[in-house]
């Protein structure tokens, strides 16, 4: 009694001499210095707005025309599900175990904060926070982000994070209801791994949406907050066990689950479904890398971060007709390796213009190697030490077209294998629209993240002669007009310099023999497309490819037409649209639109078509392109080895580089184009002949396994197609030959006439 008499008199003496108002004053006086960062003593706290719409790093999603999840941008992998999709049993238990008055106190609990110093005296480390207050620190960072001048001070560096972290929880509690700062906390907590919030983290553990989640797994994901490396279920499967059923008894106490419940999920062991998920992990890694490169320049202009602003990138690409083209390069490129391995045998296929082996070719490539640098760095000049360490054997994976392999090898020969493996690019693009379908970079992302289909310029060989053509056919020549195929002596001046140029066709033999353009451009006889492209002029070919959309600098070279410059397969195959869809240049779109986390249309990526050709050239071309199938002797002819003939039509174009370093082919129906690109890394490695190297056999057999794969596939919306009649009357003579390629049920369509004929053994197809 005495005791209590005391206090009693001691809190009438404050009355007494007014100094509450004192402490009110210093109370109101330390409220004001928080909140408004009074001499930047203390640091910012989170504005209403920050509160009301806090900045969250989200991960982006991208995703294909069918609204398929096809892949991710993020540094903290969070994405957000709303409360109907998550097991009530997991916000159930995760109140139950870390802030069971969540529902009673407003922001703070001053019960279990009292009871911090009781449980300190028995020596036991507990914590006081709230979910609210856990929420505050999560997203503001309140501890590590404007600390202010005083956090400097020992000792109250904590106590002022602890205060903010208070007075950002009231606010909390002042903007959102329980439900909603609970449903914010779950989407964002940590639960180790990069796995932020519980749509991440059940994917992530368990690979299961939130609303799948067992009893058990909740009580997992839980006890995974307490500490979450303590309690990762894959680094201490033990203690989490231990953790896990803690929260489950903390269940059954507080009623969220009954005793028959918690006695069938303690007994139940830890069973996972674990994958970190990598930024980079992706249905489509190339597609997912275009998409970047696509959307950078718009998310730079409208201050956007794709890996933290949750965007929702919606694509192009067909995931069905992605899958058949992956299928189609990963079979062609292992049977056509095996086909280069075989050529070379014991030969390093690196070799200069005289067939010579290129001395020192490895030890060159080697230093823009990671192992290289490394060595360097350690043994500074002395080369021969870093080689000795580069050519000694040590066991590591490789990739092959037959998969991974375990190998005992140096660096040295690591390099050498991964230098001979041939590389493809392969992409579909639909003229009308410029939809790019699918996108097939390369055959390993984790390999080689080089894309072959915007990131590599080669030279496109005979595949740029249908702009010679459509050039032609803009100066009033048509696929009827005749040209003898002959020597060819052309001298011009160039930069001061007397030239004197003789091309040859690829088999080198003239045969002196009339030939219409269709024929001459059908078989890929080079003598007529140069005596087109004199006639005609460099520059107005050069104009015509820009014109449909060649991007890249082109030298105004009499050997333009023969595919001098160097090129990449995107603009190239795109292209090809205006041949097809009446003559109009229209640009690849693989974004069509992009959404934010409120779900609003914040940017539509549209089509603006422009003329490129005339209609009529444009159809002549298709007409022109169909011809290397129906035209005897036509490069395309290799496609009848493929089942994807019946009542449709296809064209396309062939092309090969001069040392066959670079095959490709460009196949066209009314409905799509598709582009193929097949070589090797360096342009000094390469087939040995035309027989095995040229277009027609490094890169068609992409197109035609691809059109074989869709054409099966009955749930693909692309069906074969004919091309499209006459738009209108056309003056200049095209009807000028009738040559059925083969006789089985094939149908050879000639103009708009149909023949059912039977199949020849063999097709003759000559050099490109």
């Amino acid at each position: 009694m005495q005791a209590l008499e005391k206090v009693k008199s001691f809190f009438l003496y404050l009355w007494k001499k007014k100094i509450y108002r004192y402490s009110i004053l210093s109370v109101v006086f330390l409220y004001l210095v928080v909140q408004y960062n009074f001499l930047w003593l203390v640091g910012n706290m989170p504005s209403v707005s920050e509160l009301k719409d806090p900045d969250l790093p989200v991960a982006s999603e991208i995703y294909a025309a069918d609204g398929q999840l096809i892949g991710k941008f993020f540094r903290e992998n969070r994405s957000s599900v709303d409360m109907k999709s998550i097991n009530p049993v997991f916000y159930k238990g995760l109140v139950a175990t870390e802030d069971v008055r969540f529902y009673d106190h407003t922001g703070i609990d001053w019960k279990a904060n009292g009871a911090i110093f009781w449980y300190m005296i028995k020596g036991d480390k507990r914590g006081g926070s709230t979910i609210t207050q856990q929420l505050a620190k999560n997203l503001f960072k309140i501890r590590k982000v404007n600390k202010g001048l005083l956090s400097y001070i020992p000792g109250v560096k904590t106590g002022n994070a602890k205060l903010k972290e208070w007075m950002t929880a009231k606010r909390l509690e002042e903007n959102y209801s329980k439900d909603e700062i609970l449903l914010l906390y779950m989407n964002t907590v940590d639960f180790g791994s990069n796995a932020f919030g519980i749509n991440t983290a059940a994917r992530t553990y368990f690979n299961k949406t939130p609303k799948q989640l067992s009893i058990d797994e909740c009580a997992i994901l839980i006890g995974l907050l307490k500490a979450t490396t303590t309690y990762s279920p894959v680094l201490h499967p033990e203690k989490s066990l231990e953790r896990r059923n803690v929260v489950l008894s903390l269940m059954k106490k507080h009623k969220v689950i009954s005793d028959n419940e918690f006695k069938k999920a303690v007994e139940k062991p830890i069973a996972l479904n674990f994958h970190i998920e990598n930024s980079e992990d992706c249905k489509v890694p190339y597609v997912r890398s275009a998409v970047a490169r696509e959307i950078s320049e718009w998310c730079s202009e409208n201050g956007y971060d794709i890996y933290s602003d949750g965007l929702k990138i919606y694509t192009t690409i067909d995931m069905r007709m992605q899958q058949h083209a992956e299928e189609a390069v990963n079979e062609h490129m292992k049977s056509l390796q095996h086909k280069f391995d075989a050529q070379w045998a014991n030969q390093n296929p690196w070799t200069d213009s005289k067939k010579q082996e290129i001395p020192g070719f490895l030890e060159n490539a080697i230093k823009q190697t990671d192992a290289y640098r490394g060595l360097k760095k350690m043994w500074g000049e002395n080369e021969d030490t870093i080689m000795h360490f580069l050519r000694q054997p040590h066991p590591c994976v490789i990739y092959t077209h037959d998969g991974y392999k375990k190998e005992n090898i140096s660096s040295m020969d690591s390099l050498a294998h991964y230098k001979k493996m041939l590389r493809c690019g392969f992409f579909t693009i639909d003229p009308n629209s410029g939809f790019i379908k699918t996108w097939v970079g390369g055959w390993n992302y984790k390999i080689t993240k080089f894309d072959h289909i915007v990131q590599s310029k080669r030279q496109p060989g005979s595949t740029f002669k249908p702009f010679v053509y459509a050039t032609a056919f803009e100066q009033g020549n048509g696929p009827c007009d005749t040209r003898v195929d002959k020597y060819i002596r052309h001298e011009y001046d160039e930069d001061g310099e007397h030239h004197v140029w003789t091309p040859h066709n690829a088999n080198r033999v003239f045969s002196y023999d009339t030939l219409t353009l269709r024929q001459g451009m059908a078989t890929s006889i080079n003598s007529i497309a140069v005596q087109l492209t004199l006639e005609c002029g460099p520059k107005n070919v050069a104009e015509t490819a820009k014109n449909c959309g060649i991007s890249s600098p082109l030298a105004t070279v009499p050997s333009i037409g023969l595919g001098s410059n160097d090129v990449s397969l995107l603009e190239l195959t795109s292209s090809y649209a205006p041949f097809i869809n009446g003559g109009y240049r229209v640009k690849p779109v693989l974004v069509t639109h992009i959404v934010n986390q409120k779900g609003e249309e914040i940017a539509r990526f549209t089509q603006n078509k422009e003329r490129a050709i005339s209609e009529e050239t444009a159809w002549l071309m298709s007409y022109m392109l169909r011809g290397t199938v129906e035209e005897n002797g036509g490069t395309s002819q290799a496609l009848f080895q493929y089942p994807i003939f019946g009542r449709n039509q296809m064209g396309g174009k062939t092309g090969t580089s001069n040392n066959y370093s670079d095959g490709w082919y460009v196949g066209v129906t009314s409905e799509l184009i598709g582009g193929t690109w097949v070589g090797a890394e360096d342009r000094c490695i390469h087939f040995k002949t035309s027989s095995t190297g040229e277009g027609m056999r490094t890169a068609l057999p992409v197109f035609g396994l691809f059109m074989s794969k869709v054409y099966a596939d009955k749930k693909c919306a692309l069906k074969p197609t004919m091309f499209p009649k006459e738009p209108f009357p056309i003056d200049k003579a095209h009807n000028c030959r009738v040559y059925v390629p083969r006789k089985d049920t094939v149908v050879a369509v000639v103009d708009s006439l149909q023949i059912d004929v039977n199949t020849i053994d063999s097709i003759p197809v000559p050099a490109d």
